[in-house]
């Protein structure tokens, strides 16, 4: 990923911002307290504000109070906001290709997801991002992702046909669930309790710290442990802000990224252990899945995507040791 600057930067004590570089920084998000992105933008901001002696206070905004993840890659490319720890699907809109990373059963486990972003799949993608007027700080996790439902639990592919199931806005979920016989729609992370309490939806999919932070696993109770994709948190600077940085400002947002982000990796490592007693005691009724089955049923995921992507499919899945 991005290369760190030198050490000796690190050490540099950061000059006075120029008149189109604010002292201070907004931080956005969409998370809830208690979620592993929360609590790594508040870390980012301590380590930020430290490294540059001061002369950069951070205000984080979570919770979506300043727009869905579309909106807030939007405002950073204009300039409203300076960072945002976003998502994978909305991030796809913009650079297509990290919608790849969500390719079903691509990863069997977190640590190999992220060496593939931490590495030439990850500066590739913040060239990608950067045509639109953004660069890709570093990637923090979004976990691999299970199925929630309403009133049961899905461990085989046809125990899916005609649920109703909110997706990300990410055509690659889109795909998934299709092919699983499901339908898919998309909506916001924002709108997502109001939509499944109001019936709209039979359940959703997410990790399990994304649904407990949220309180789904109360709404939609069954959860099944499909881990049918990874999906990543890539933290997002609005390029015109980051290029008017000098070298020293950029080094200290760049340590904080990876420092913050190498505590939020292993929360979200931690989580599903950690959650799974909590959740039952709640009354979360979980399964597991024949995944087996699931991989069968989605395999012609991987078709469709080759055809437009045959080089970075194939690059993938030798990365994640499919092939």
């Amino acid at each position: 990923m991005k290369t760190v600057l030198v050490t000796a930067l690190m050490g540099a004590t950061v000059l006075a911002g120029t008149a189109a570089q604010a002292e201070e920084v907004i931080f956005a998000h969409g998370s809830n307290p208690g979620n592993p992105r929360f609590v790594a933008a508040e870390k980012w901001a301590e380590l930020f504000s430290e490294c540059t002696g001061g002369e950069h206070t951070v205000n984080v905004a979570p919770s979506a109070t300043l727009g869905d993840d579309a909106e807030m890659l939007t405002s950073a490319a204009a300039g409203v906001i300076q960072i945002t720890a976003n998502s994978q699907g909305p991030m796809s809109q913009i650079v297509p290709e990290i919608g790849l990373l969500g390719l079903p059963f691509l990863f069997n486990d977190l640590p190999t997801a992220w060496e593939v972003l931490d590495g030439d799949v990850g500066d590739m993608l913040d060239e990608r991002a950067q045509n639109a007027g953004l660069t890709i700080l570093g990637f923090w996790d979004n976990g691999i992702r299970n199925i929630t439902h309403v009133n049961k639990n899905v461990p085989e592919p046809g125990s899916l046909a005609g649920m109703k199931i909110r997706t990300p806005p990410d055509q690659m979920t889109v795909d998934i669930f299709e092919a699983l016989g499901a339908a898919p729609a998309p909506l916001a992370w924002s709108e997502l309790p109001t939509a499944l309490q109001s019936g709209v939806f039979d359940g959703q999919e997410n990790p399990l710290v994304n649904i407990y932070s949220a309180k789904l696993h109360e709404i939609t109770p069954h959860v099944t442990m499909t881990g049918h994709k990874y999906e990543t948190t890539p933290v997002v600077a609005g390029l015109a802000w980051w290029s008017g940085l000098d070298e020293a400002t950029q080094a200290c947002a760049l340590e904080a990224t990876a420092e913050a982000g190498a505590m939020q990796r292993q929360m979200v490592a931690d989580s599903d252990a950690e959650l799974m007693p909590k959740m039952e005691a709640e009354g979360a009724i979980f399964a597991e899945a024949d995944k087996a089955a699931y991989q069968a049923a989605t395999s012609s995921v991987y078709e469709k995507y080759a055809e437009n992507y045959p080089e970075l499919v194939a690059a993938l899945r030798k990365a994640a040791g499919l092939e």
